[in-house]
């Protein structure tokens, strides 16, 4: 059986050692235990390795230690075909070096001013990071000094060529020192590259980590079908079950980084969008609030997040299936970096199947179902955060000034102690409450045979009688209630029926009225809603915004239109509102939905 080795065993400094402890890194990966030896023996290298192998500090570390600290002039040079890297490669390095002392990183890209990149090189850095067009310019402009240089990286010099730096890259290599060191990294290895290799390289060692197509092995990979639940509900539910340092969340398009920022922003969480409409400037600052921890959540598309290294980052929620299996493989890799672990979270739409099967295929396992976090995990959760926080107040040193105050706020001889803890309980439990309304029954969406079955008829021309107009049932007086979404926020009348009738479980046959204005809409409900119901719709949201729901003094109104003012002899639809419904009945209730859109769209 052979030996793991560790950092130990490569023979690093207690420098490095230390700051690689500070990281959390445990044990070198494949590409590290190559890499490293090989670079400190003063071999040139040709590493072919994918994003997240760990190939930074495979080529940062072994050159760290041949840096000549009292020497201020450039002694490395490394090469990125992007802002985002050469910014994170640079970091990685200062990372790395933090216990050495007068070893200065800059990173040079454009976009930057050059006056601050020319303090940064007249400091005298020994490690210099930069995209081929900066660093041609600096070279031509004779403000980067390469004379000392003796060790070069090429990092992705795949994705430099297809980004057309080649022809910098050679012009850049061409001006440096013959006597230096090289290590050329890239996930491909087309022609050109290979030029590169023959002309600028002396015997490179070659170093080849096989793509298995697996994931790394520490990362936790699961999916959840999305039914019953909004995706952006469910969302909040797996950030409050998960444990997580930070967390990137994946979206498809622009305008859905911001849409998942606001509901985050509301649910109390500290994140922020990542998408191409931001500055340069903009981007850098964001990045930096999550590295620092300022930041715990970033919603991104793939296109933003391309090169994102953020050690944070301990969760990847795919909260829109990507429709290119490899790129899902590129997104669960900003997590479990370098033998950290890590956990992935896909939420699949039912007619998104064959993309996971798919992911599937290229990961080669199959990913298991998870179900949505529930009202009693939910709970358990919440208390136990709680009590942390009632735990560090008993500790506080002044309470005996908040006992002098207690009684002063019994309302009455009946009320004792433990009746009026509660009160202040349920005042202080803030906007996530202890105690969660029922988890609504989910419906199951229709399978594919039910679909292929009513593409059959319409290919046949099976014309179905369309629905007549739902007789509403005699529910009795009717209540008004106002919600803060109207016509301004896009909604429309099947918006409300669909939130009112999935979150409270109510057939749309109780549903009344409807009427948008710009700024609200006004809604029927039956009279005497059951309170918890109602306390449950004041949080229910509708196109991502708060109903608010509160009801609205309309006894004139009804009074006026002399409607539905028949006794409540039918107070037994409260009892079939919140259980279970059967097949028939909801199929019945699919039915009224269809109804009730129709009739809506007539009425408006």
């Amino acid at each position: 059986m052979t030996k793991e080795i560790s950092f130990i065993d490569l023979g690093l400094t207690e420098e490095i050692l230390n700051a690689l402890n500070d990281l959390g890194f445990t044990k070198p990966s494949p590409i590290q235990s190559e890499c490293i030896p090989l670079l400190l023996s003063g071999e040139d290298v040709l590493g072919m390795a994918q994003t997240g192998s760990g190939k930074t500090a495979a080529f940062s570390i072994p050159f760290l230690m041949k840096v000549d600290p009292t020497l201020k002039a450039p002694q490395v040079l490394v090469l990125a075909p992007t802002r985002e890297l050469a910014i994170q490669v640079a970091e990685a390095c200062t990372d790395y070096a933090k216990y050495m002392k007068g070893v200065k990183v800059v990173a040079l890209y454009g976009g930057q001013r050059y006056d601050v990149q020319l303090r940064a090189l007249k400091q005298g850095p020994q490690i210099v990071v930069g995209t081929p067009g900066r660093l041609l310019d600096h070279l031509n402009r004779k403000t980067l000094d390469l004379s000392n240089l003796q060790g070069l990286v090429l990092d992705e010099a795949d994705e430099m060529l297809r980004m057309g730096f080649i022809d910098d890259v050679e012009s850049i290599m061409a001006a440096i020192p013959d006597d230096h060191q090289t290590a050329l990294f890239s996930a491909t290895m087309p022609a050109p590259i290979r030029r590169i290799t023959k002309r600028f390289m002396h015997h490179p060692q070659e170093v080849q980590i096989k793509s298995t197509n697996q994931t790394a092995p520490d990362i936790d990979q699961s999916y959840w079908l999305v039914r019953g639940v909004r995706k952006n509900e469910a969302l909040i539910r797996f950030l409050e079950a998960e444990d997580f340092d930070a967390a990137i969340i994946f979206v498809r398009t622009k305008s859905a980084t911001l849409e998942v920022a606001d509901v985050l922003e509301q649910h109390g969480y500290n994140s922020a969008a990542l998408n191409g409409d931001m500055t340069q400037q903009l981007r850098e600052q964001t990045l930096d609030r999550l590295r620092n921890g300022r930041l715990d959540i970033l919603i991104a598309t793939d296109v933003a997040a391309r090169g994102l290294d953020v050690e944070r980052i301990s969760l990847v929620i795919n909260y829109d299936i990507t429709l290119d299996s490899e790129s899902y493989v590129h997104r669960i890799g900003r997590t479990g970096r370098a033998g950290r672990a890590g956990r992935a979270v896909l939420f699949v739409d039912s007619r998104e199947r064959r993309l996971l099967r798919n992911i599937e295929q290229t990961i080669k396992k199959s990913i298991p179902e998870v179900q949505l976090p529930n009202k009693e995990l939910l709970e358990q959760r919440r208390l136990a955060k709680f009590s942390q926080r009632v735990a560090q107040e008993i500790e506080a040193a002044d309470l005996d000034n908040y006992r002098e105050i207690l009684p002063k706020l019994l309302q009455s001889d009946q009320t004792d102690m433990e009746t009026l803890a509660a009160a202040l309980l349920k005042l202080a439990q803030g906007e996530r409450p202890l105690i969660l309304p029922p988890d609504p029954e989910f419906k199951p969406s229709r399978t594919e045979r039910d679909r292929y079955e009513r593409g059959e008829r319409r290919l046949k021309g099976d014309k179905r009688e369309t629905p007549k107009r739902r007789e509403r049932r005699d529910v009795g007086e009717m209540d008004l209630y106002r919600i803060e979404v109207g016509k301004e926020n896009g909604v429309d009348v099947r918006n409300i029926v669909g939130a009112i009738a999935n979150e409270g479980n109510i057939s749309s046959r109780y549903i009344g009225n409807i009427k948008l204005y710009e700024k609200y809409s006004t809604v029927e409900l039956p009279k005497d809603m059951p309170n918890d119901l109602l306390r449950h719709f004041e949080t229910v949201r509708v196109m991502n915004i708060p109903m608010n729901m509160r009801l609205v003094d309309n006894s004139r109104d009804n009074k006026k239109a002399g409607r539905r003012s028949t006794s409540r002899k039918d107070d037994s639809m409260f009892d079939d509102m919140p259980k279970r419904r059967t097949k028939s009945n909801a199929k019945n209730s699919e039915k009224d939905n269809f109804s009730r859109r129709k009739s809506s769209r007539k009425s408006s």
